[in-house]
């Protein structure tokens, strides 16, 4: 563990909130071989990256960095929950962060398992340096992508949140492809008015465009999506 303090005190720190701010991805490494650990951390570090270790994903958990940006490198087998298990448990959370499995005891059904679950890559010790880096490299990069999507999709969000109630039942025809004489039939209401609420709509979800607002509309969680419906 002597090889790993340096990195736990380095995470500690720094607050998720400055973290986040700084936007500086970090690479957990999750594997109980001390050796592995500072291996993968020197690689890392090599790369210009920055690394924190820890040897179970209990660890991990407890260190509270999984909102931070980055990616994850995780054995499978270790004591206490799994690498896979640790998968399941941030799938079912709603964190997708991308992981990287590198293990010694892979198989195929193993492998296909991580996969599914949307692993970024199930790569077997030992590993080429390149390899690894590669693939620490997409993890970063798809979590990057991520996170801008969410930040659009939050941006959305507020501005949805300013809309009135018909403005949101204007969004919901508009989006469908309903014309003007269409909606005012739908809603009771007269073409010159659907037209003054699709100006709101178009203004409030700062939109250019139809096309910018069905984007807009893509963006925002099903649930909102079908709530636009009633």
């Amino acid at each position: 563990m002597r090889v790993d303090q340096p990195l736990l005190q380095s995470s500690a720190a720094l607050s998720p909130q400055r973290r986040n701010e700084e936007d500086q991805p970090l690479v957990a490494i999750v594997d109980d071989d001390a050796s592995i650990r500072e291996a993968l951390a020197e690689l890392i570090l090599s790369a210009g990256l920055q690394p924190v270790s820890f040897a179970s994903t209990r660890e991990l958990l407890d260190a509270d960095i999984l909102d931070s940006p980055g990616c994850l490198i995780l054995d499978v087998r270790m004591p206490g929950a799994s690498g896979l298990h640790l998968q399941q448990q941030l799938a079912e959370n709603g964190n997708p962060k991308p992981i990287i499995f590198l293990t010694g005891h892979g198989d195929i059904p193993m492998t296909v398992q991580a996969m599914k679950a949307g692993a970024v890559d199930f790569l077997t010790k030992p590993v080429r340096d390149q390899t690894l880096l590669d693939a620490v490299t997409t993890g970063i990069a798809m979590d990057a992508e991520r996170r801008a999507e969410a930040m659009i999709a939050r941006r959305n969000i507020e501005h949805l949140e300013t809309l009135t109630q018909r403005e949101r039942e204007v969004l919901y025809k508009v989006v469908h492809g309903r014309l003007n004489k269409q909606i005012a039939f739908d809603l009771g209401i007269s073409e010159v008015t659907v037209k003054l609420h699709r100006s709101n709509v178009m203004h409030k979800m700062e939109a250019a465009s139809i096309g910018e607002l069905i984007r807009a509309w893509e963006t925002l969680p099903a649930q909102m999506r079908q709530a636009g419906a009633r």
